[in-house]
């Protein structure tokens, strides 16, 4: 059964491929994924969005060495149209990818910046209740001076999906602290259909984009739009926070890096190792290489330039802080 471990069924592994940064970091996924959980029984999917209207580009994976080399790691690329998204707002790729995938097969979304560092197989998916990464910050909503407070602005998305507020609060937070509040980062969410997460994803996305209630009127949705609809969904299909053991994705199974500077600087030794373990074949470093910042951070090691500026053991506490000491030392790439 989906939700014990060792004796799940197979599940397909999906992230988002495009022309540049992406493709490279999903091959660096894909080299992780195969080398750390040999035992992954599923399909591993890179959905790669198609040129049209919403891109002023073509945002198709680049290079018959890039496409030889998925097919060595053995990735599937399926195609997926950009119908409500795209150029304007590429996050918008995560949920309209879900309608490419396998209907009522039970699925996994990966952020591309993310690498495995365990057994995936190992991890206890229970597909009847999603979650998503809570390794986040309180990044939404900003709140205002004389504006509506969290519970206000909460509320308001909750009502404007007619979904219950109360029973998504965890009253182990105070009134108006935000880890109160259902909320997610988007690295990495898990359903038994695609299509039927895709749907309620897409629904209330456009529904906060193109109908927000009052309460939003100062805040940004861009890029935040898909961290403010992820919530909802998940409540909305019987998920909430504590739906994983704690310590597995986002932790020992799985690190969400972000971009390669951040790893160095605040990832333990076991991801580093990893990560230049994955990448050191030749066959997959002579692809990787051709990306500049992954050529100069893993292969020319200004990664460990960057580590040797932090103490992990007493890192910045906001993400931010870390990123002016790269950039300050000249050691910024993305």
């Amino acid at each position: 059964m989906a939700g014990q471990a060792g004796i799940s069924h197979p599940y397909n592994i999906v992230v988002v491929g495009q022309g540049g940064r992406l493709q490279y970091e999903a091959i660096i996924f894909a080299a992780s994924l195969r080398a750390m959980s040999p035992d992954f029984a599923g399909r591993l999917i890179v959905a790669e969005p198609q040129p049209g209207p919403r891109w002023d580009n073509d945002p198709r994976l680049r290079g018959d060495d890039t496409h030889e080399l998925m097919e060595r790691l053995g990735i599937e690329v399926i195609p997926f149209e950009n119908r409500y998204f795209g150029q304007s707002y590429p996050y918008g790729n995560k949920i309209e990818a879900l309608f490419a995938l396998p209907k009522g097969e039970p699925f996994v979304f990966f952020d591309t910046d993310t690498l495995v560092t365990g057994d995936i197989a190992s991890v206890p998916f229970d597909f009847d209740r999603p979650t998503a990464s809570l390794r986040r910050e309180g990044t939404w909503p900003k709140l205002e001076l004389y504006g509506p407070g969290y519970t206000q602005i909460w509320k308001s998305l909750y009502d404007l999906v007619g979904l219950d507020f109360e029973s998504s609060l965890d009253d182990r937070w105070p009134d108006e602290y935000w880890q109160r509040y259902l909320y997610f980062n988007a690295g990495f969410f898990f359903y038994k259909c695609p299509h039927e997460f895709g749907q309620r994803f897409l629904d209330y996305a456009l529904a906060i984009r193109d109908t927000p209630p009052p309460e939003l009127v100062v805040q940004e949705l861009n890029p935040w739009l898909d961290q403010v609809a992820l919530p909802l969904v998940i409540h909305a299909l019987g998920g909430g926070r504590d739906t994983l053991p704690d310590g597995l994705l986002d932790g020992d199974i799985t690190c969400h890096y972000r971009i390669l500077p951040l790893l160095y600087a605040r990832e333990n030794d076991h991801v580093v190792e990893v990560l230049e373990a994955v990448t050191a074949p030749n066959w997959i470093k002579k692809v990787l290489k051709k990306y500049d910042p992954i050529k100069r951070m893993i292969y020319q090691e200004r990664g460990h330039k960057v580590r040797a500026l932090f103490d992990r053991e007493n890192l910045p506490r906001k993400e931010q802080a870390i990123r002016n000491t790269i950039k300050r030392n000249g050691f910024w790439m993305r």
